[in-house]
């Protein structure tokens, strides 16, 4: 896989064009972000739309799948199969996939933050929090971990100073990282310290 494509993937919860909404404690204060890559490519998250692609995508998991039944100790193959579930919207099979892959090939903090984004799509924070934690811990400078670690954090757990202190972290690797439309994310944590601030105590 490109590491343009692995990128898109790392970044799903920013780039399948979910908005993002922060409810403070008063549950009455909602801001929407809608987060996506820097990259040019990212933004978008829809399945191949034109019938040869689809039928390219059938015939790719079928070859795999027909790997791994022969080979299943074959990780790369897992990885691979678990990108087109995960491509084609297949949550459940791919956090088998993902699954099965980090089985043969630990310590993955590509898969492992991958996997996290199926576990979010299947309404399981709390174990894509754990596999974020993993893919950290595996590589400390994991960006887009650490960045889905906040989305997590904020909008799924509603621990807002939690997810702030992850971005601050982010933030020491790369002062310059952003989000929707380049916006900083400095820009957006001052926004969330400011809704913060303005909730009772």
């Amino acid at each position: 896989m490109t590491t343009d494509k692995m990128v898109n993937k790392e970044t799903i919860y920013i780039a399948i064009a979910i908005s993002l909404v922060v409810g403070f404690l008063s549950g009455t204060i909602f801001t929407t972000y809608k987060l996506s890559s820097s990259n040019s490519s990212a933004g978008q998250y829809t399945s191949v739309s034109d019938n040869a692609g689809n039928a390219e995508q059938l015939k790719n998991i079928t070859a795999l799948e027909l790997e791994v039944q022969k080979n299943p100790n074959n990780g790369e193959a897992w990885t691979q199969l678990g990108n087109l579930y995960y491509d084609t919207s297949q949550v459940k099979k791919a956090i088998t996939a993902y699954s099965r892959a980090l089985a043969i090939l630990p310590a993955n903090a590509d898969i492992l933050t991958d996997l996290a984004v199926m576990y979010r799509l299947d309404k399981q924070p709390n174990m894509a929090l754990e596999s974020l934690d993993k893919a950290i811990e595996t590589n400390a400078r994991h960006e887009f971990a650490r960045l889905n670690k906040g989305i997590i954090l904020l909008y799924d757990l509603n621990r807002a100073p939690e997810a702030l202190q992850v971005w601050q972290e982010l933030l020491a690797i790369n002062p310059k990282a952003v989000i929707a439309n380049g916006r900083s994310l400095q820009d957006l944590m001052a926004e969330i310290r400011t809704e913060l601030d303005k909730t009772p105590k």
